[in-house]
């Protein structure tokens, strides 16, 4: 997400594309309050009216990141689904993504666990609520149809599985990780499983 400057030859999805990844880091390093279109605009090195042109504001910037982001994951999600057939795999797998997201992109993730949405966002999607959750929820469902996870409230085994995996990225984003986190896939994979296997 490296920034790319707005130039004469620049299309309206790039500069659309530079304002998300400057509000991104803005809203990341500073928090939503604290940044305003006058600092992205600056951050940015663009005019205000290119801002206004795509934004009808900085809600509006807000949210179009989260339902960026959540749709990228989205699309993860759905072929981690295809591209798997046991419940195993396919949660596993979303570990995976989730942990190298987490390394490559942690102004991304800082943004979608930890930005109080609805602070900003009255019409959000809550995270939990969110497409990328709802196929995590149906891996587990899944696999409790077939037999691999025991049966339990859908609810209880997706948050014993993922939630452990989860609380490590916000270990990570907070500082208190200082490695990457990828590192610790194994173990953190092995104990979430345990939690639901049979």
């Amino acid at each position: 997400m490296s920034r790319r400057p707005e130039t004469k030859s620049s299309t309206p999805e790039d500069t659309r594309a530079l304002i998300l990844e400057t509000a991104l880091r803005l809203f990341s390093r500073n928090g939503f309050f604290n940044t305003s279109v006058q600092d992205i605009r600056k951050e940015a090195d663009i005019s205000i009216g290119s801002i206004y042109h795509h934004f009808s504001g900085k809600e509006a910037i807000a949210k179009a990141i989260y339902l960026d982001l959540l749709g990228k994951i989205d699309v993860t999600m759905r072929d981690i689904l295809s591209r798997h057939s046991t419940a195993h795999d396919r949660c596993r797998e979303v570990v995976v993504h989730l942990f190298s997201m987490t390394d490559a992109f942690p102004e991304a993730m800082e943004y979608i666990l930890h930005a109080r949405h609805r602070e900003f966002m009255t019409d959000g999607i809550p995270i939990c609520s969110s497409g990328p959750f709802a196929r995590m929820k149906q891996m587990v469902e899944e696999g409790m149809e077939s037999g691999e996870i025991l049966p339990m409230d859908p609810l209880v085994a997706t948050t014993s599985l993922f939630g452990g995996p989860i609380r490590l990225i916000h270990l990570r984003l907070d500082g208190i990780l200082k490695e990457e986190i990828s590192s610790l896939l194994e173990p953190t994979w092995l104990c979430a499983w345990k939690s639901v296997s049979k």
